[in-house]
């Protein structure tokens, strides 16, 4: 993107697309914080946006699921959902080489181990951060996703059916140690699976960590960001996602963000079924798919460390971790309902 050839290219794509600013050579600047893909801050006149695009290099698998990141947003363009618009996308990679998308700048924070003032010390005001994170995903799985060109996005069909055999498929490519619970929670997913569900645009890895808040009290979601798992599903996965940071009705104590004044779970719960109109009686089926799933998928990395293909502090932690999202997923096979 430094260079000036492909300077000149992508003024001539925002000219096309009718950004702001015709005529005029817009500035660029690499941001950090993308971890599958390059960030660049664009701006030119009026125009302030964020460029998304796969680093050189990158594989065909990165390539696609850029391309269905700027179809997911294309679909969600207008809507209550929060989210950065999209100004524009060029999926063929003719323009700069490699398949791209722009999206307007969003000015806010994202919570990344620590909450930005007033949060950080207004207990009342944190909570309802949680509030807002609960009510976004609750927009999201509202979204007629069809009527909206999401069809043939993902397999809906048989969700649940596939959850487990997948996730056991994908552990077996890396599976170095026991885990304990592991197959205690497997086996209760395939004999508890819900009995109705309504499919719906899942986000994949909805947690604090990819969303951003308005600054300032009182607490606004301002948009989710990293869509790179995003599907169609069922949406109440998504919903378990988020609330992995409480343990039964209360808040944990050694959460990745301090959670001390965050609201209970039965309050999410009942301000997501306000605003989604689904219900969280099967919840707890959900919770002990989320953290089991997620134990699957962290063990991954933490395989690797081990292996010595990554070198990575922070993955140490992963080690226990994995062992207590197993071990919490087999706990909770023996609670019935919303927990």
């Amino acid at each position: 993107m430094e260079n000036l050839e492909n300077r000149a290219a992508l003024a001539r794509w925002l000219d096309d697309v009718g950004a702001p600013g015709i005529g005029v050579a817009p500035e660029i600047e690499r941001l950090t914080g993308g971890s599958q893909n390059e960030l660049f801050r664009v701006t030119r006149g009026e125009l302030n946006g964020v460029l998304r695009m796969p680093p050189a290099g990158a594989d065909g698998a990165r390539l696609d699921g850029l391309r269905r990141e700027l179809r997911l947003l294309a679909a969600l363009k207008g809507s209550e959902v929060p989210h950065a618009e999209l100004i524009g996308g060029e999926p063929t990679g003719e323009v700069l080489g490699l398949p791209f998308y722009l999206m307007e700048a969003i000015d806010g924070w994202s919570p990344t181990g620590s909450w930005a003032a007033p949060f950080d010390t207004d207990l009342e005001a944190r909570g309802e951060l949680a509030f807002e994170l609960v009510g976004g995903i609750a927009q999201l799985s509202s979204v007629d996703w069809q009527a909206r060109g999401l069809t043939g996005f993902g397999r809906p069909e048989n969700f649940h059916e596939r959850q487990v055999d997948r996730w056991i498929a994908f552990l077996e490519g890396y599976r170095f140690r026991e885990l304990p619970g592991l197959d205690v929670a497997a086996d209760w997913l395939r004999n508890n699976r819900p009995a109705s569900w309504s499919p719906g645009i899942m986000h994949g890895d909805y947690q604090f960590a990819n969303v951003m808040f308005q600054n300032g009290a009182p607490a606004k979601l301002a948009a989710i960001i990293d869509w790179e798992m995003t599907t169609i599903g069922d949406p109440l996965l998504d919903l378990a996602w988020a609330l992995l940071g409480w343990d039964g009705e209360s808040p944990k104590t050694d959460f990745y963000v301090d959670l001390d004044g965050m609201p209970k779970r039965s309050e999410l719960l009942a301000h997501y079924e306000k605003i989604s109109g689904r219900s969280t009686a099967d919840i707890n089926y959900y919770l002990v798919l989320a953290n089991w799933k997620l134990g699957v998928v962290l063990e991954k990395s933490y395989a690797a460390l081990v292996k010595g293909d990554r070198k990575d502090g922070k993955i140490e932690t992963f080690g226990p971790l994995v062992l207590d999202l197993i071990a919490t997923a087999a706990d909770l096979t023996t609670q019935k309902g919303s927990v």
